[in-house]
């Protein structure tokens, strides 16, 4: 895909940004698709809770990259926030979806989350994997099939079901670090649950890996191939910052504090890992959670 038009909308998140960056950085046309008015002619406006979008924006466009998502740890999860989780993916997939089928788009690339599988404990979950059980799993099922109308018309659809994303700016780790640099660190629960962690580079690498091969398509596991458990991450953390990490944070006082979330997003987890990914040819940069976290922990990294 050389010199493409690539919209995107969440081109502001964490992961949006840098994909804007690296996109740019290799001479793409970046559109990104704003809630605001646009400052300039690479922005268009759209409104995906009450659906306004003029579909002929994409008219020019060769692929859309859908990264829309309330993050689902930013608040305890009561009724009201759980459904704008779901409102603030499933609606704007929706409206996408149907847009690049209008405009002739012939790519979508669509965020989703390893939530998809539920907690699968020791089990490996690959692309392959059915769908696991609870409120994480059941949004992550509805998203996707949000995309569904496009799929049917015969664009090219991948799911990029995401893991943990360790960056050196932002995200969990902007969280944990204060915490893990007064030696604070601790183990969630039992430990024994799985993150399945990516780095940001990777992360990008991967989408644009994902935009340039014709051949992938339906879910796609953004994770990377050394899945650890949370005591794993611990311990790797613990040495990446020079911090001893002895704690443990037992499971009902997370239960008490966040609710739902802890059970979800705390407690349970996926040893997942991406079997498309690393079938279709692509090589990870960091490939062990030692490799990740001395990358974007160190010194210079950006």
């Amino acid at each position: 895909m050389v010199h493409a038009v690539i919209a995107i909308a969440g081109s502001s998140g964490l992961i949006g940004s840098a994909l804007v960056s690296a996109l740019r950085a290799t001479d793409h046309r970046v559109v990104r698709i704003v809630r605001r008015r646009p400052a300039n002619a690479d922005e268009v406006f759209w409104n995906p809770d009450t659906g306004d979008f003029d579909w002929r924006a994409l008219q020019d466009v060769d692929a859309v990259v859908n990264l829309c998502g309330v993050s689902i740890g930013s608040r305890r999860w009561s009724g009201a926030f759980k459904q704008s989780l779901r409102d603030s993916r499933i609606g704007p997939t929706e409206v996408l979806a149907d847009a690049v089928v209008d405009a002739g788009v012939p790519i979508l690339i669509n965020a989703s989350a390893v939530g998809y599988y539920g907690d699968t404990r020791d089990r490996i979950a690959d692309e392959q994997s059915p769908a696991g059980a609870g409120f994480l799993a059941r949004l992550c099922m509805d998203w996707e099939a949000a995309t569904r109308p496009a799929a049917d018309a015969g664009v090219r659809v991948v799911l990029a079901r995401t893991g943990l994303v360790l960056a050196p700016a932002g995200g969990m780790l902007a969280r944990l670090r204060p915490v893990f640099g007064v030696g604070l660190g601790a183990r969630l629960g039992s430990g024994r649950q799985y993150m399945p962690w990516i780095t940001l580079e990777d992360e990008v690498r991967a989408l644009l890996f994902a935009l340039n091969h014709d051949d992938l398509s339906g879910p796609l596991n953004l994770t990377g191939p050394a899945p650890v458990t949370n005591g794993e991450f611990t311990e790797a953390l613990g040495r990446a910052l020079h911090r001893p990490t002895p704690l443990l944070m037992p499971g009902f006082a997370l239960r008490a504090a966040l609710g739902e979330f802890a059970e979800e997003g705390l407690l349970g987890g996926q040893r997942a890992i991406p079997a498309a990914l690393e079938d279709a040819g692509f090589q990870f940069h960091q490939r062990t959670i030692g490799e990740a976290l001395s990358y974007v922990t160190a010194p210079n990294a950006a």
